[in-house]
Formats: structure tokens, C-alpha cells, sequence
């Protein structure tokens, strides 16, 4: 096996998706822990002198307690070298969910043992689904009281459309939580609520294991054993093929706060996960192993050293290897650029790496040259598949209050933009003009006005508007310029393309009826 087909091998990049509140945040962190990225694990959310989760970087997060911008961890464990990616799970920054889900193999699905499937979850998923990329799920919070595992399994596949295969299956719920059986290891793992860190493991011949009867109460044992004997007679079998095109998620229990579960997912994780796959390109399918380097631009992130008021382009490596110093084309822009100084991260602490190879993501400084979707590649000057922008569903006018500030303000809105975390629009044929922001959810309406003050001392105004609905307009040219004389609301996106505003679906399918040269699109990727 070549140097490079081993390196690649060993990759691991996945993502890790969940509703607010599952405890993403905090499996992401103990993961870490395994891996010696970090030396105590954070938590969420707590008092003043709680050490603060590793992914949640911003300001803002730590101060709401909630992840708002996806964060990249690398960390090595027993010879794998892995790539999380740990996305925002409030529904308001489904889009730049989104985009972090392009540079994944693989995803974990997070599940409250209480709530069961939630909406994001669902939402998550769709996007998992549609790529075909295997997804595994851990089942959360089992040292509280939470629904039967059977009722959970019957709810993934009822909601989600995907069957399920337990690699492990718990003792027990909540104060009556013994622990979990490794189904294919055959051991137990056994829970100690007064010092949760301490497994204590021990191997058996299968659940009639007789030292079972020393170790755990006859009722709960009983009932173990029950499902144990139905999961074997009636539960789906392990199939590799079906578990790697994501037809079968394979399922474990644990508790993340408490560290239980997590390093028997993770080891099992890294046996099933696939290693880096390629990606279509305009010009073909573009394989990891191939011999020259390409990779595609998936997130932009300002301010990640706000002392530095550096931005950062992340980067998925699709293929080949990177060497310090190469240089790449830069397809869009048509031109050649040199690779002096990329970083693989923890978070917001980063490192100068001398190589990486396909599946790695790696940040790019960005003086303004990227962005998001952009292809770099070595060789050739194929192009990735393009990342839409998704149609906006709440609208404000901006203006900054004080016009001596209107230099950093503009700079600030510009660079958000091109992060994605908003879109920006203009009105068209109206003076004066005016700048229009859209985005998905409300709270991004917070988060922009927080990062505005705090990252480019802006402090702006708001005008909320009555526009629901975006849509990207295209037709013929003497259409279009009809439409443009006659249709009020309409604006122009950063590229000039024409965006019309609608209050409603009515008001949007009665445009599309009086139009029908026209096609009104949800988003601005053309096919």
C-alpha cells in the first residue's frame, strides 16, 4: 500500500447533527477528551467559572449557550486521524449546516432518550439522506428517565425512514441505569453514578452469563435479557453495505455528561466509518487517491482571532496530498495562487501543518479571495458542484446609526455575507437605494447586529419587513425586463441576479402565474 493510500485511510471526517439541546456540544467535547485534544472536557452551559465547550468559540455562544457557527476539530486516536465537524443545531442556521454537511463522510445522529426524533434532527437528516452518507446514532441522556429503546427504533424508522441495528443495548434507565451490553465484544459496561468516569468492564459468554446475576437487580436482568432474545429473533441484521450507502444506522446508548458509552461509540465508530470518498466534479468524478490535490471552499470565518481581525477559508481536501508552499489554480478566478501557510484547528486554536492529505480541512488565510464553493486543484481546473444559497424567510432593512462608523460597517456586512451567515440584497430601480438583509431564522438577526458591534464597533438599525419568501428569478431577456417594469419588491443579490420579495405563497404563485416565461427559483444554484 502506498504512503498516500494509508494516510488517506487512516481519515476520518465526519459531522455530528442533532435538535438544540441533545448534547451535541458535549459528545463533540468528550471525543475530544479521548483523543487528547483537550485535557478537561467543557460543558455548555454553567456558572461564571464553568470552563467553557472548546467548540463554542464565539463570544455570543458562550454567553446564550448555544452553538451559532459550525467548528472544526481535528484530533488523532489509535492511528486514525479525525475530522469533526460540529454544526450549529438550532434551526436558524440550517444553512450553514448545510454547507458543513458537503465536507462530510459520514454523520452522527444525536438522539434525546426522552424527546426522541425532534425537528431539527429531522431536517438533518433529509440533507444526510440525500447524500447517501452512512449515519450513525447515539442515543443520549440514558442516566435519566427516558422512552423504551424499542419505542425510539420505532420512531427512526417511522419518521426518518431508516432502520436500525443496536451495536449496543443498555441495562436499565435512569437511577436504575446499570450500563450497556457490547453486543459484538460481548462485554458489559457498567455504570457507577457516584463516580461516572469509572467503567468498569468485564467480559462474559453472552446476557445468561451467570456473573450477570451477581452484578445486576433479577428485575431489570430479566427484562435485559428479554430484549436482548427479541432483538436476536426479530431486530435487523448487522450489514456492513447497508450501514455504508445509509440504509442501516448502527445504534449505541450512552451519556455524554457523564462520559459513559462514548469511547465504546467511538471505537466501534472508526471501525464502520468510511474513509475520505471523492466528489463530482463538472468534469468527473474526482477519487481520493488521485495523485494531484483539489478541494472545494465550504465555510469563511471572520474574526476568529478578533485581535487580529483575520477572516479564514475552510477548506475539505478532495483529493491528493498538500505540501507547504504548493501552488493550486484558483478555478473561479482563473489564476494561480501559492499555498504558503494553512492550519488545521480545535476550534479557534490553530496550528501550521506542513501537509494534509484528502479528507482533511484545512483553513486558508483569505485576504477576500474566496469563496464559499470555490475549487482549488493542483493540476486541472475542473470545478465542484456549487453550494446554493437557500431562499431567506425573514427580511429587515439595515443602516448604521452612526454615519462615521459607515466604512467598518460596510467592511463587517461584506464579510458576513461572504461567511454566508447572512444574504444581502439591494433594491432594484428604487432611490435611495437600500441594503436589504434576509435570513433563515431570527436569532441570525441577533447574531449579526452582536458581531457587528463587537467585531467592527458598528452599532445598526433594523426595519423589519413583511417579505416570507425569496425567489431568484430567470427567463428570457425581454421576459425579464417586463417583469422587472412591472413587479414591485424586487431586488438584486450579490451577483446581480434578480431576486423578487413576496409577503406569501399567494402573492408568489400569482407572479408565477402572470409570468409563466419565467422560472422563479428557491435558491441561486442553476443546474
Amino acid at each position: 500500500m502506498s504512503t498516500l493510500q494509508k494516510e488517506i485511510d487512516s481519515r476520518k471526517t465526519f459531522a455530528i447533527i442533532s435538535h438544540p439541546d441533545a448534547g451535541k456540544t458535549t459528545l463533540t467535547e468528550k471525543l475530544l477528551y479521548f483523543g487528547g485534544a483537550i485535557r478537561e472536557a467543557g460543558t455548555v452551559k454553567g456558572k461564571k467559572n464553568t470552563k467553557h465547550a472548546t467548540s463554542d468559540w464565539m463570544e455570543i455562544e458562550k454567553q446564550r449557550g448555544i452553538s451559532v457557527t459550525s467548528s472544526v476539530m481535528e484530533f488523532s486516536y489509535e492511528g486514525h486521524h479525525i475530522n469533526i465537524l460540529d454544526t450549529p443545531g438550532h434551526e436558524d442556521f440550517s444553512e450553514d449546516t448545510y454547507r458543513t454537511l458537503t465536507a462530510a463522510d459520514s454523520a452522527t445522529m444525536l438522539i434525546d432518550a426522552a424527546k426522541g426524533v425532534e425537528a431539527q434532527t429531522k431536517k438533518l437528516f433529509k440533507v444526510c439522506s440525500m447524500r447517501g452518507i452512512p449515519i450513525f446514532t447515539f442515543i443520549n441522556k440514558l442516566d435519566r428517565q427516558g422512552r423504551d429503546p424499542f419505542e425510539l427504533m420505532e420512531e427512526m424508522e417511522n419518521l426518518l425512514g431508516i432502520r436500525s441495528v443496536p451495536m449496543n443495548w443498555p441495562i436499565g434507565m435512569g437511577r436504575d441505569f446499570y450500563g450497556i451490553y457490547d453486543r459484538h465484544q460481548q462485554q458489559v459496561e457498567l455504570y457507577n453514578a457516584d463516580n461516572p468516569a469509572h467503567v468498569e468492564v468485564k467480559k462474559i459468554t453472552g446476557p445468561d452469563d451467570p456473573l450477570l446475576d451477581e452484578l445486576i437487580d433479577p428485575s431489570f436482568l430479566a427484562q435485559f435479557r428479554e430484549e436482548i432474545e427479541l432483538l436476536d429473533v426479530a431486530g435487523d441484521m448487522y450489514d456492513v453495505d447497508k450501514i455504508k450507502s445509509g440504509e442501516l444506522t448502527p445504534v449505541f446508548f450512552g451519556s455524554a455528561i457523564s462520559n459513559f458509552g462514548v469511547q465504546n461509540f467511538l471505537e466501534h465508530f472508526l471501525h464502520l466509518a468510511p474513509s475520505p470518498v471523492g466528489r463530482e466534479s463538472d468534469q468527473g468524478f474526482v477519487a481520493p487517491i488521485r495523485d494531484s490535490f483539489s478541494g472545494f471552499v465550504f465555510k469563511i470565518q471572520a474574526n476568529m482571532n478578533p485581535k487580529h481581525r483575520d477572516r479564514i477559508a475552510f477548506l475539505r481536501i478532495t483529493s491528493g496530498k498538500y505540501t507547504q508552499g504548493m501552488h493550486v489554480n484558483h478555478v473561479r478566478l482563473g489564476k494561480s495562487l501559492r499555498l504558503t501557510q494553512p492550519t488545521q484547528f480545535l476550534a479557534q486554536d490553530r496550528s501550521i501543518i506542513q501537509e494534509a492529505y484528502a479528507g482533511d480541512i484545512i483553513g486558508l488565510y483569505d485576504p477576500g479571495t474566496f469563496r464559499i464553493g470555490d475549487t482549488l486543484a493542483e493540476k486541472d481546473n475542473f470545478q465542484f458542484a456549487e453550494m446554493p444559497h437557500f431562499s431567506p424567510e425573514h427580511f429587515a432593512v439595515i443602516s448604521v446609526k452612526d454615519a462615521m462608523k459607515h466604512k467598518s460597517f460596510e467592511k463587517g456586512l461584506q464579510q458576513l455575507t461572504e461567511e454566508g451567515a447572512v444574504q444581502l440584497f439591494h433594491t432594484y430601480n428604487r432611490y435611495p437605494e437600500q441594503q436589504i438583509i434576509g435570513v433563515v431564522g431570527v436569532l441570525q438577526f441577533e447574531v449579526m447586529e452582536y458581531r457587528l458591534n463587537n467585531e467592527y464597533n458598528a452599532d445598526i438599525r433594523l426595519e423589519r419587513l413583511p417579505f416570507s419568501i425569496a425567489r431568484w428569478v430567470d427567463g428570457s431577456d425581454t421576459a425579464l425586463e417586463q417583469f422587472k417594469k412591472r413587479q414591485r419588491n424586487l431586488t438584486t443579490d450579490r451577483d446581480g441576479r434578480i431576486v423578487a420579495l413576496f409577503d406569501n405563497e399567494f402573492q408568489m404563485r400569482t407572479a408565477a402565474d402572470k409570468y409563466p416565461e419565467l422560472t422563479f427559483y428557491e435558491n441561486s444554484f442553476r443546474k
